[in-house]
């Protein structure tokens, strides 16, 4: 893979943020309503049908066409906002392709055009052999300039797919500067990036990580995702990512970083999100099983912890219950 060399990076733009109502209302600060939250979606290259994820409810795996179903109906109950995970057939070692990415942004944009907004998680954890987030050398170290080349190359076609946004979850150093530089040089400067600024190595990913076909084959993430005691660490990740020309930031999972997303949004004048990752959500699915919660109004609390303690947009595998549990 060649990439052509890249101009210096342009500073952050205002204008990102304001330039649909999509964002404008994600990002309002005075409502709360289902137009601050997000809606994963799994889509997987050559599945036929769709088939369920363990412990997230009415969550699942689609193919495109019933990925196409589920999203009209989550447009019906108001969801404006979709994270997309890409999930290509074959898993490869070094030789990455993002055809199925391409495809599947490709035919929801064209379905939906402007009635939803689309943001695309940026990994390659789905698309290597070994399940890690970055491309590895002989050693098995990270190899960090091709694993960004690679990352640039999987936004910039997406954004070129027709994505609304990027959201780079790999934890790489320098990964939002490169996607950037990258973005524009590619003529796509109104894309915003949604970084995966704060991201634990967390237990709570299990579902998700069943979901996404990226268990790692071997050792796990703490040399790349921060440590759950370190909060300088935590902090110096979104400011660095700020710094870097990311749109939004987001921390994750949401309840054990709620301390940090006042700080920071102080720290860097940026929205600041939470992700309520798979086990989070899963966790409130099994106990309502169980009869030990009420599920609806458990997660109707959860959100609204999550807003009080300044969580700007709250990405949810519950997004498509917003409307029935009251939220307009």
């Amino acid at each position: 893979m060649t990439l052509q060399p890249l101009p210096a990076s342009t500073p952050w733009s205002l204008l990102r943020l304001r330039q649909s109502a999509h964002l404008r209302n994600l990002l309002a600060e005075t409502t709360f309503s289902v137009a601050q939250l997000v809606q994963p979606i799994f889509v997987v290259e050559n599945l036929a049908s769709s088939e369920p994820i363990t412990g997230l409810g009415d969550n699942a795996r689609h193919g495109v066409d019933t990925a196409l179903e589920v999203i009209a109906k989550d447009l019906d109950a108001g969801v404006k906002n979709f994270m997309l995970f890409a999930i290509p057939a074959l898993k490869r070692g070094r030789d990455i392709e993002f055809r199925h990415v391409r495809r599947a942004v490709s035919m929801i944009k064209q379905k939906f055009g402007d009635s939803l907004h689309l943001w695309v998680d940026i990994c390659l954890c789905s698309s290597t052999d070994h399940g890690h987030c970055a491309m590895l050398d002989r050693n098995g170290k990270i190899d960090l300039g091709v694993t960004l080349d690679w990352l640039a190359a999987a936004a910039v076609d997406a954004a070129a797919a027709g994505a609304d946004g990027v959201s780079p979850s790999d934890m790489m150093d320098g990964r939002t500067a490169h996607i950037r530089r990258s973005l524009d040089a590619a003529g796509h400067t109104r894309v915003p990036i949604m970084s995966y600024s704060t991201k634990f190595a967390s237990q709570m990913y299990g579902p998700f990580r069943e979901a996404a076909g990226s268990t790692p084959q071997f050792g796990d993430r703490r040399h790349y995702q921060i440590d759950v005691r370190s909060r300088t660490d935590a902090m110096a990740s979104s400011i660095r990512c700020a710094g870097e020309g990311a749109d939004l930031l987001m921390v994750k999972p949401a309840m054990t970083s709620i301390d940090l997303l006042r700080p920071i949004a102080e720290a860097t004048g940026r929205p600041v999100g939470a992700y309520q990752v798979s086990g989070e959500f899963a966790s409130l699915v099994l106990l309502a099983r169980e009869g030990l919660t009420n599920f609806d109004a458990a997660l109707l609390e959860s959100w609204h912890v999550l807003r009080r303690a300044g969580a700007a947009y709250i990405i949810t595998y519950g997004a498509r219950q917003a409307r029935r549990l009251g939220l307009g």
